[in-house]
């Protein structure tokens, strides 16, 4: 557990995701997914139930190659970040970065804060050389941060995401180690 003090003050906990926690994080999903049109899922489209989810979380934990962190303010979840990684020899050293921040949080150091974490415990896991993340070739700050981090584009998906009659291509990002 570590606590991060962001720029508006608040001092958020961050810490990894344990089972119980299952249906707080559905609920924190279904609600940021409404927030903006950068995920890849919208408002309460979460559709896991928590049994189904405390089962996920306690296989993440399992595995030395996949993680999901939280950040909290109290009892609210803040924020989620994820490595996930496949258990296959061939491509368990690549792991699958995943980010979101409740849209009260941007702007407060606390994306770049959860990379950083993730970019650390990858490094140091034993197995992770490689982190790959997605993201809408339109999401600017997102993307001028995963440069900031160390990643690099290594391709696009054109027309990948289709909202509100609109087609928007994706970015996929790489780091490796």
């Amino acid at each position: 557990m570590k606590n991060y003090v962001m720029k508006n003050g608040d001092k958020a906990l961050i810490r990894e995701a344990v089972p119980a926690d299952a249906q707080i994080i559905i609920d924190f999903y279904n609600v940021v997914g409404g927030e903006t049109d950068f995920l890849s899922f919208g408002g309460n489209e979460f559709t896991r139930n928590a049994d189904e989810y405390e089962t996920y979380i306690e296989s993440m934990a399992s595995e030395e190659n996949s993680i999901m962190l939280l950040a909290t303010l109290g009892d609210a979840i803040i924020s989620i970040a994820t490595i996930n990684s496949s258990q296959k020899a061939r491509s368990k050293h690549n792991g699958t970065l995943g980010i979101v921040i409740s849209q009260n949080y941007t702007r407060m150091g606390l994306g770049e804060k959860m990379m950083v974490e993730l970019i650390d415990w990858a490094k140091h896991n034993g197995t992770t050389k490689r982190i790959s993340l997605v993201t809408r070739e339109d999401n600017h700050r997102a993307i001028a941060l995963y440069k900031k981090l160390g990643f690099e584009v290594e391709g696009l998906v054109r027309n990948d995401t289709y909202i509100n009659g609109v087609y928007y291509s994706t970015v996929i990002m790489g780091l490796l180690f």
